[in-house]
């Protein structure tokens, strides 16, 4: 289930691609077939350790094309092992809410990402975010979980500040917003209620057989509902300066004509 848009987000064949906290590496292995480079970093150990065997797997059954590489690593975003301008694209999704400095992840992602590279933030929207919120205290007073919940101004403002331009937004995951509603209902680790059951069971289905009905209504639905907020944006290139106007040559007077005597 991606949440990022590849046909908005446009990723060619060798562009170095870093999935900042890329959890279960959903993004990444995305990234992987279409011919990147990437790196999957996360906090979490026992994450990448799953997402390092998926690479590892997708290798040995030839699902990456030739010249395309994928490394797993633990590592935190605030402090990231790389040096300036390292990749061409990072994608940073369903972190900064976790983040108390969001302001510091933001310029990681501006330090190594290259002038002309493009990045993806996702975020959890707004309005579905604010009903979970309201419905269960323990789904985000927990250790790691969401801290704060962005407006989408709010969001493209931290990005504009960052040194980015924003090109593009969009909302996703329209049929997810009611699952999260009812397992705060219900209790967030109460997977057995049976509403819960059922509409997971209707999230895997149509995550494994997309069907055509389902496309068609989350598409229609995602600008109302949708669960995730999605914007994209540039690093610009750096204004070539311009060349200083050399100093005028001082004026030598002319010669004075002698005096007639």
């Amino acid at each position: 289930m991606l949440t990022v848009d590849f046909t908005r987000f446009p990723l060619a064949a060798g562009d170095r691609v870093l999935d900042l906290g890329c959890g279960a590496g959903r993004h990444a292995f995305e990234c992987y077939r279409r011919g990147a480079r990437v790196v999957a970093l996360d906090r979490n150990g026992a994450e990448i350790r799953e997402v390092a065997a998926w690479f590892a797997a997708m290798r040995e059954a030839g699902e990456a094309p030739p010249g395309a590489t994928a490394t797993a690593m633990e590592g935190d975003a605030l402090h990231l092992p790389f040096p300036d301008e390292s990749f061409d694209v990072v994608i940073v999704s369903e972190v900064m809410e976790h983040i108390p400095d969001d302001k510091g992840l933001l310029a990681e992602m501006v330090r190594v990402l290259r002038p002309g590279g493009r990045i993806a933030v996702t975020v959890p929207r707004y309005g579905p975010e604010k009903v979970c919120w309201a419905l269960s205290d323990a789904y985000h007073e927990v250790e790691g979980g969401h801290i704060r919940i962005y407006k989408a101004d709010e969001l493209l403002g931290r990005i504009r500040e960052a040194g980015l331009k924003p090109y593009g937004t969009h909302h996703a995951h329209a049929l997810h917003a009611p699952y999260w509603w009812l397992k705060c209902a219900f209790g967030v680790d109460n997977d057995q209620a049976l509403p819960v059951r059922a509409y997971h069971k209707l999230l895997v289905w149509d995550i494994m057989k997309k069907p055509l009905a389902t496309r068609v209504a989350e598409q229609l639905l995602n600008p109302v509902v949708g669960k995730s907020f999605v914007a994209y944006a540039t690093k610009p290139h750096l204004s070539s300066p311009v060349p200083a106007v050399p100093p005028a040559a001082p004026s030598v007077p002319a010669a004075s004509a002698p005096d007639a005597r």
